[in-house]
C-alpha cells in the first residue's frame, strides 16, 4: 500500500500537469470557491456544488490550486485503501494471472483508476464514497458511521449512482447463499430503501424526470438527447443507434486503439484490453452456477456494476467521458471476477486434499 500510495502521487503529477496545459473540472471548482462571497452553506447542495461545498474551507485556510488538487487526490488513494482492505476481507486467497501476476496488485495498479481519482472534482471524491460504501456493507452492524458518510457522499455527488449501489446492496443481501441475521438484513433493506424514498424527488429531479408521468418513455428521450449532445465533441461515438451488447462492449471496453482519441486514449486502450482478458475468464459454462450460490457481496457487486453500466450506455456518446466514468465501476466487476477464481481455486485444492485422503484410507488396511 505504500508503493501505491507513491504511484498514485505520480498520478496526481501527471493530471496537474494534464490540467495545466489543458482544459479540465478543477480548474472550474476552484475559480468557482475563489469568487464565491457568501457563506459555506450556501454552496451546499449535489453534483457539482457539493464538490464546491467541500473544497470551500480548505480555500479559505490557504489550500492553493495544488494543494486542493493534492488533498483530493488523497481521498482517491483512500478509495484504493477500502478497496483493498475490501478485496482482501472477503478474499483471502491470493490469484496468480497471465502466469505469473497477482491479480489484487494488478487491479490496484491499473493507471486509468489512478489518473481519474488523483484531482481537485467528482471523481476522487466519488470513487472514496464507493469503495467506503462497499467496505461498510460487509458488516453493517459495526460499520453503520462509514454507511452512513459513504451514502451521503455518493448521493451528493451522483445521486442515481446511490440509486443503484442502494438496490445492488439490497438485492446482494436478500439473495446471498451465507446465512446473515435477519436484523442485518432488516437494517439494510430499511435503511437504504427508506433513504431511496425521502430523496427520490431529488434523484429525478437530476436525472431530468422529477414529475414525469412516464419514466421510462422519458428517460429514452431525454438519453438520446444526451448522448446526441456528447457525440458532438471529438472523441464521440454515434452510439444510438447500437444495440445493446454493444454498447456496453463500448461503455466497457472502448476505445480498443484503432479508436483511441489521443495518447491517453491509447494508455487506456491497454488497460481495456486487460479488462477484456479478465472479462473472458469468466464466460464459463459454471459461472452462472457460481453466481447462483454466490454470497451476497458478489451479487451486490454484480448487480452494481450491471445496473450503472445499463444506464450509463444510454446517456454515453463520448469516449472520454466513459474513460472517466467507468473508472466508478469497474472495481465491482473485477471483484465478481477475484471471487469466482478464487472459488475455483479454492474448489481445486479441496479435490486435491480429497483425493490424497481417500488415498491414504485405501493404503491402511483394517487389521
Amino acid at each position: 500500500m505504500n508503493l501505491l500510495y507513491l504511484y498514485h502521487l505520480i498520478f496526481f503529477g501527471v493530471y496537474l500537469w494534464y490540467a495545466y496545459n489543458n482544459p479540465s473540472d478543477s480548474k472550474g471548482y476552484y475559480n468557482n470557491i475563489n469568487i464565491h462571497t457568501g457563506s459555506w452553506f450556501e454552496l451546499f447542495g449535489t453534483d457539482t456544488d457539493f464538490i464546491d461545498f467541500l473544497a470551500y474551507p480548505l480555500r479559505t485556510i490557504g489550500f492553493s490550486y495544488e494543494m486542493l488538487m493534492l488533498a483530493f487526490a488523497w481521498l482517491g488513494y483512500l478509495g484504493f485503501f477500502y478497496a483493498y482492505l475490501f478485496f482482501r476481507e472477503k478474499i483471502p486467497v491470493k490469484i496468480k494471472v497471465f502466469k505469473s501476476i497477482d491479480l489484487l496488485t494488478l487491479i490496484l495498479f491499473l493507471p486509468n483508476m489512478h489518473f481519474w481519482t488523483a484531482s481537485l472534482g467528482k471523481g476522487s471524491t466519488i470513487f472514496f464514497g464507493l469503495m467506503l460504501f462497499t467496505y461498510g456493507i460487509v458488516k453493517p452492524g459495526s460499520r453503520i458511521l462509514l454507511l452512513i458518510l459513504s451514502s451521503f457522499i455518493i448521493y451528493h455527488i451522483r445521486p442515481h449512482v446511490f440509486m443503484f449501489v442502494a438496490v445492488g446492496a439490497v438485492a446482494g443481501y436478500m439473495s446471498g447463499k451465507e446465512k446473515i441475521p435477519f436484523w442485518q438484513k432488516t437494517l439494510v433493506f430499511v435503511s437504504l430503501i427508506g433513504t431511496l424514498i425521502l430523496v427520490q424527488d431529488q434523484i429525478l429531479a437530476v436525472m431530468g424526470l422529477q414529475g414525469s408521468e412516464n419514466l421510462i418513455e422519458d428517460f429514452q428521450t431525454q438519453s438520446e438527447e444526451r448522448s446526441e449532445d456528447l457525440s458532438d465533441a471529438g472523441s464521440g461515438v454515434d452510439m444510438s443507434s447500437y444495440p445493446l451488447p454493444l454498447k456496453l462492449f463500448t461503455f466497457w471496453f472502448r476505445p480498443l486503439f484503432i479508436d483511441a482519441p489521443n495518447v491517453l486514449g491509447l494508455i487506456v486502450s491497454a488497460e481495456n484490453l486487460i479488462y477484456l482478458l479478465l472479462f473472458f475468464k469468466i464466460l464459463k459454462k459454471d459461472f452462472i452456477k457460481f453466481i447462483k450460490k454466490s454470497p451476497a457481496v458478489v451479487k451486490m457487486s454484480l448487480v452494481i456494476f450491471f445496473t450503472t453500466s445499463l444506464a450509463m450506455t444510454f446517456v454515453m456518446s463520448n469516449l472520454g467521458i466513459i474513460m472517466r466514468q467507468k473508472s466508478m465501476v469497474m472495481y465491482y466487476i473485477f471483484f465478481v471476477i477475484y471471487y469466482y477464481l478464487a472459488q475455483k481455486k479454492y474448489d481445486r485444492i479441496l479435490k486435491i486434499r480429497r483425493r490424497k485422503a481417500k488415498r491414504k484410507e485405501n493404503v491402511i488396511s483394517p487389521v
